[in-house]
């Protein structure tokens, strides 16, 4: 016989444990379907930047205080190389502890399986999801395992892996032709909590305080990131002395470096039948300022709360859903994309309607209130 759930999620990553998490005391049936065969292993280094609003939530669902390190970010400072104008944004001014946190993402994802683990919630890896059919009241999962084909039903599908249905939804999509390099660089002059985002025609550099060092950033064309990630160190931290500038001293130190494709990713809509997108599934962002997992983050909270609210067989569920997440998520997606086509070119015009904003944002507090508030707590702020 074929098991029932109220909810199962599609994919065990951090979103979709989150979700799990976050509904593990509303006394519901869960099920966690994950593809991967083991739980998470060291990778290479790959920061997040958390917003002081993802914290919350983390708290919320029990996980942050095994989240270490997270550096605090109490300021972060964005400019532009080769033009005028500058924007200092500060917790303080949002009236916050910190503006966000950085973590490692293998860690991260680590602490989250690991708080799974300990509920009750049932997890079944090396399950990869083949065909979801909806019912009226349920929906029909079919997945494949070592042991053979399996099935069960759902009252609700979170979607947080986005093969599960491939060619079922319409996506939309824009190569950047840009890939991040991350890596932990230091330098002469401390951190002092402060994170730096400086825009250049290449794609910007973020630089986070991480620990005793920096989490380095650097979005730039595909192809330079190849050759860059092969570079000897003194040559690498060079290029990034050229490209940052001299406002934290020398580049002294470089670990291994990583680099992966950029690209935005759009599902046209982040519901079908019983089955509702969250995280990656339903947006795939550029990572200036940011914002990716933090958006994805509060899709978990918010499917979660709609399920508590209403019940996981309420029929318009799905559609409350899609209403609730609307503004945050067109708003997060024009925010990133915005910033990488307005920044990402050496237009004349442009470089002077970039240094004006800059400025216009860093002396109007207002302004400024509302982008930073946004940026952490998202539509809500």
């Amino acid at each position: 016989m074929s098991a029932e759930f109220d909810v199962v999620v599609i994919g065990g990553g951090p979103v979709g444990a989150a979700a799990a998490l976050a509904l593990r005391n509303a006394g519901l049936n869960l099920l966690v379907l994950e593809a991967r065969g083991t739980a998470a292993q060291p990778a290479d280094f790959r920061p997040v930047a958390l917003s002081y609003g993802s914290r919350l939530v983390l708290e919320r669902i029990g996980v942050w205080d095994g989240l270490a390190p997270a550096t605090a970010m109490e300021r972060i400072h964005v400019s532009q190389r080769g033009g005028f104008g500058r924007a200092m944004l500060t917790a303080a001014e949002a009236r916050v502890p910190a503006l966000g946190y950085v973590v490692d993402y293998a860690g991260l994802v680590r602490t989250l399986e690991a708080a799974v683990a300990t509920t009750a919630v049932r997890v079944e890896r090396s399950a990869r999801v083949t065909s979801i059919a909806h019912g009226h009241a349920q929906a029909r999962i079919e997945y494949e395992t070592p042991g053979g084909t399996r099935e069960c039903f759902a009252s609700v599908v979170a979607v947080a892996d986005g093969t599960a249905l491939a060619g079922a939804v319409a996506v939309k999509s824009v190569d950047y032709s840009q890939s991040a390099v991350s890596a932990r660089v230091t330098t002469e002059v401390a951190h002092a909590h402060t994170a730096y985002e400086r825009f250049t025609p290449g794609g910007p550099v973020a630089l986070l305080p991480y620990d005793a060092s920096y989490a380095l950033v650097w979005t730039m064309p595909a192809g330079e990131a190849e050759s860059l990630c092969g570079a000897a160190p003194e040559e690498f931290l060079g290029c990034l002395q050229a490209c940052f500038g001299d406002r934290l001293g020398r580049f002294t130190e470089v670990s291994a470096r990583s680099s992966h494709r950029v690209a935005l990713r759009i599902a046209e809509d982040v519901t079908a039948g019983r089955a509702v997108l969250i995280g990656n599934a339903a947006q795939t962002l550029h990572p200036v300022a940011g914002q990716g997992f933090n958006l994805g983050l509060r899709d978990a909270w918010e499917l979660a709360a709609e399920v508590r609210r209403r019940g996981p067989q309420a029929e318009g569920l799905a559609a409350a859903y899609r209403a609730r997440r609307r503004i945050d998520r067109t708003g997060g997606i024009s925010f990133t994309h915005g910033l990488v086509k307005l920044f990402s070119n050496e237009r004349l015009p442009l470089g002077l309607a970039r240094g004006a904003g800059l400025t216009l944002l860093d002396c109007f507090p207002p302004v400024k209130d509302f982008v930073v508030r946004r940026m952490i707590f998202g539509a809500r702020g």
